[in-house]
């Protein structure tokens, strides 16, 4: 072991203690081999020197290629590390795609349904079940359903929210008996939408104070729809009816506030406004994740539950150095430092630059791509 100035380091070598940024966050962790990012990295931060293992014979070499006319070969495999709990998506998610699909259609049955109060909720907890079977290659900020349509956005927002809220409801240490029904939540919370009149609901433009007032009473048309089906608990028709509560009292229909608002509501309120500007409506399209992360989190100071933003944030954003992602300029780069004080502005190393999102504002991620 030995410490070395950060100017002269080569790639390749081994770190052997961690190092820190100068406000005390990690940056690179003991063991970890730096490649030609991670110099940039420690220089972007102003690190001075770091300690490092030093070999007889060095074994640590960053991935060359040789090349014989057309053919390369690889020497050295690269080695990367994954120093958190992120969770990181391969492309198995076929199946999920599956059931994805599989699931909207029933979702599309259930509205069809909703005003007989046949809900068929012995098919659609089976399809529910199918679907969370693969709920690990379900990743919120990179999840794509195969076919959209404006026309599907309630449907697609309904199934994305039973996704997401089942995460959530493990995020923030609900018993596993409540998992299940935190999805239902998801699923239905907008079912009342069924009693909607269409031309209400899908109006592109401006809607009356009369118009909106009819919107509104989809929370207590949803309640009075489930309150009969037996297959869901309490916490579900709440859900229906309090998601567009707010913890300061300023939401409706009763104006409830902080803990009088069922937990499952809370859950479901932020995949809800989550899923509800990601994806493309009548009268928007869809923006950017990581924007909307940033004004959920402002939602967080007096609307949305603080504790479960916070883990909403925090797990979605928790991609391993090294992803790639598009930003606002349409500049491709990968993440290489993630500041969990300001997640959703990690450092993005493009063109051969560093780009410290914190210190450039007007640009955002775009999308995460892999």
């Amino acid at each position: 072991m030995t410490i070395r100035s950060v100017s002269e380091l080569q790639a390749g070598v081994k770190l052997t203690k961690d190092v820190h940024t100068p406000l005390g966050g990690l940056l690179l962790q003991k063991g970890k081999v730096l490649l030609p990012r991670d110099l940039e990295v420690l220089k972007a931060f102003l690190v001075q020197q770091v300690d490092i293992e030093v070999n007889d014979v060095d074994t640590t070499k960053i991935p060359t290629i040789k090349t014989a006319g057309k053919k390369p070969a690889l020497i050295f495999s690269e080695i990367s590390s994954n120093p958190g709990n992120e969770e990181v998506v391969t492309r198995k998610d076929q199946p999920l795609h599956e059931e994805y699909d599989k699931t909207l259609a029933l979702v599309k049955n259930c509205y069809q349904l909703a005003l007989t109060g046949e809900l068929r909720m012995y098919e659609v907890r089976n399809q529910m079940e199918s679907m969370l079977k693969h709920q690990k290659d379900y990743h919120i900020l990179k999840f794509t359903p195969r076919m959209t349509s404006r026309h599907d956005y309630r449907y697609h927002n309904a199934v994305l929210c039973s996704l997401s809220s089942y995460k959530l409801a493990q995020w923030v240490g609900l018993p596993q008996k409540d998992w299940l029904q935190v999805a239902f939540a998801g699923l239905l919370h907008d079912i009342g939408n069924a009693k909607i009149d269409p031309l209400i609901l899908n109006k592109p433009s401006k809607l009356t104070s009369e118009e909106s007032e009819e919107m509104r009473r989809h929370t207590t048309y949803g309640y009075q729809i489930l309150k009969n089906v037996a297959a869901v608990n309490e916490g579900v028709r709440l859900a229906a009816l309090q998601h567009h509560e707010k913890v300061d009292g300023s939401g409706y229909p009763l104006r409830l506030n902080g803990s009088k608002i069922h937990v499952y509501a809370r859950i479901v309120a932020v995949a809800d406004i989550f899923h509800a500007m990601t994806l493309d409506k009548f009268y928007r399209g869809a923006q950017s994740p990581y924007v909307v992360l940033e004004q959920i989190q402002l939602e967080s100071f007096g609307k949305l539950d603080p504790m479960i933003v916070q883990a909403f944030i925090n797990k979605v954003t928790s991609f391993h150095n090294g992803t790639k992602v598009r930003l606002s300029n349409n500049k491709v780069g990968e993440i290489v430092f993630t500041d969990k004080l300001h997640p959703t502005r990690p450092m993005v190393s493009t063109e051969g630059q560093i780009i410290n999102l914190m210190q450039h504002r007007q640009l955002f991620i775009e999308e995460v791509i892999s």
